[in-house]
């Protein structure tokens, strides 16, 4: 569905707090925050385990190969494997961007950039401050097409 996360292979923390967030009507959308509503932290964990266990796969759908090695420069320019590990497979609380859904990343990289995203993380606000649009755009689509 366009505009919501893939939740295969994400870090089992991350989908806890993520999941735990959403519940509460912090993250997520409404439909999610009514899909969780009610469900104990235990269940929480339990989905959490089974989603971190799913295989992820990368983007569908053509890569562009001028698009995705400046995403690849963009990334290393700004240190984005620190954080999310060099492969970018997530860590601890830090998701997953490989594989992740292009329209998702973007539109989550330009919210914390513009200061908009419920919940967010402060230092990706301002890892992403000032970084333009087009830039954003290869970003997303370099982490899509990852393995």
């Amino acid at each position: 569905m366009a505009g919501v996360p893939s939740l295969a292979g994400q870090p089992r923390v991350f989908l806890e707090h993520y999941l735990v967030m959403t519940r509460e009507g912090i993250r997520g959308t409404e439909l999610m925050q009514q899909v969780l509503k009610g469900v104990s932290d235990r269940e929480i964990a339990a989905i959490a385990r089974h989603y971190a266990a799913l295989e992820p796969r990368a983007e569908p759908g053509p890569r562009d190969a001028a698009l995705f090695e400046r995403g690849r420069h963009v990334a290393q320019a700004h240190r984005c494997g620190t954080c999310h590990a060099p492969d970018y497979r997530g860590r601890e609380q830090m998701p997953r961007l490989a594989g992740q859904r292009e329209d998702f990343l973007l539109e989550a990289m330009l919210a914390y950039r513009e200061n908009r995203r419920r919940g967010g993380d402060t230092i990706m606000a301002a890892s992403l401050y000032g970084i333009a649009e087009a830039d954003l755009k290869a970003l997303a689509h370099y982490f899509a097409h990852l393995p």
